[in-house]
């Protein structure tokens, strides 16, 4: 049983609710805090989650971890304060806003307290597979990845992993465009009417030196019923375009194949409408750490988060660093800075690399 809290009702923290709620013989939510409580109780009606007014009192119920879900400029404060109390942390992404902010954050790690960040992506299923399928060697080493499906340091952390890339100094160029668009549902839900608003892409060229990362990008896609995802992979022996695959089999054959979903529920199925996995051929790239929970695939891949969040509270390895977090906002940061220059810039060295 992973018990666990919360600090701050972001638009997340639902999120970590569901998922509890969905499997309950796995987490157990001790408490949340908020400002305003008597607030808060509409907001979690039906979930029966214990709310407090301070920190003091949420940690008193003894967590195993908490996860932060306050707005970019508390988190640095809250994650301090949970170093000092000696409580390990998940933070949301990102973990700090400033290179100054990180920096300080990075040396409460260097002298021990435990923070991971909260970086879902490379854990949904279709990405997961995708890199799993990576690691086969089926395609070889992996030269370019050219991600459409997240926004800054979310893209940039695929496109890190997907390379092999970890602290390696980047030149970086990038570029926006605007373009119209019918204005697209969003966390509140569908438009009232249809409106044509403005679209801004950001296309930003990561070259590592002989690795490429191109980050493509509205923020129309994560909502919109017409702009979809895109997927680009290259390797010596072969690539991954979205849901398909071609290796060489030998210099002559080559194979082709396609990474398909297994989904619980359908055709008669009466097993629980949930994600079983996703199957290239006979093998399984990837198995649903939370099946049979009735959940998204964001859902599982918070879900995943928080599990492998319990491993690093008991002693193994941060899933996502704070490290990693770092290196993946700072790249972020920077692509905008060149985009609005117009020039490359190259990434120094920061603390957390060293």
């Amino acid at each position: 049983m992973i018990r666990f809290g919360v600090i701050g009702t972001g638009w997340r923290t639902l999120h970590f609710i569901r998922i509890a709620a969905a499997r309950p013989d796995l987490f157990t939510v001790v408490g949340v805090v908020t400002r305003d409580v008597e607030r808060a109780k509409s907001q979690f009606t039906g979930y029966n989650v214990p709310l407090f007014g301070s920190v003091d009192e949420m940690l008193a119920q003894k967590p195993l971890y908490v996860i932060t879900s306050v707005p970019w400029d508390v988190n640095p404060v809250m994650l301090t304060q949970l170093a000092g109390a000696g409580v390990p942390a998940l933070s949301e992404t990102p973990p700090a806003t400033t290179i100054e902010d990180m920096n300080a954050l990075y040396q409460l790690v260097q002298n021990g307290a435990k923070i991971a960040v909260a970086e879902q992506f490379h854990l949904q299923p279709h990405h997961a597979a995708r890199l799993a399928f990576i690691e086969t060697g089926k395609i070889g080493t992996v030269s370019q990845a050219q991600y459409s499906v997240g926004h800054g340091y979310h893209g940039i952390s695929l496109i890190r992993r997907t390379l092999g890339v970890m602290f390696e100094n980047a030149t970086i160029t990038a570029h926006k465009f605007d373009s119209p668009v019918v204005s697209s549902p969003d966390r509140d839900g569908d438009p009232e009417h249809e409106e044509i608003t403005t679209s801004t892409q950001l296309i930003a060229h990561m070259n590592f030196g002989d690795k490429l990362g191109i980050l493509d990008f509205t923020g129309d896609q994560y909502f919109s019923y017409i702009r979809g995802q895109r997927i680009l992979i290259r390797g010596e022996r072969g690539e991954i375009i979205n849901d398909t695959a071609v290796y060489l089999q030998d210099h002559t054959t080559p194979i082709h194949v396609t990474f398909r979903r297994e989904d619980m529920g359908q055709r008669g199925n009466h097993q629980g409408h949930h994600l079983k996995g996703i199957q290239v051929g006979e093998q399984w790239l990837y198995k649903n750490p939370l099946a049979p929970a009735r959940l998204t695939d964001e859902e599982i891949a918070i879900g995943h988060a928080m599990l492998k969040m319990a491993d690093y509270a008991d002693g193994g390895d941060p899933f996502y660093s704070l490290a990693e977090a770092c290196q993946d906002r700072y790249l972020d940061m920077v692509t905008w800075q060149a985009a609005e220059s117009g020039q490359p810039i190259t990434i120094e060295t920061q603390l957390w690399a060293q």
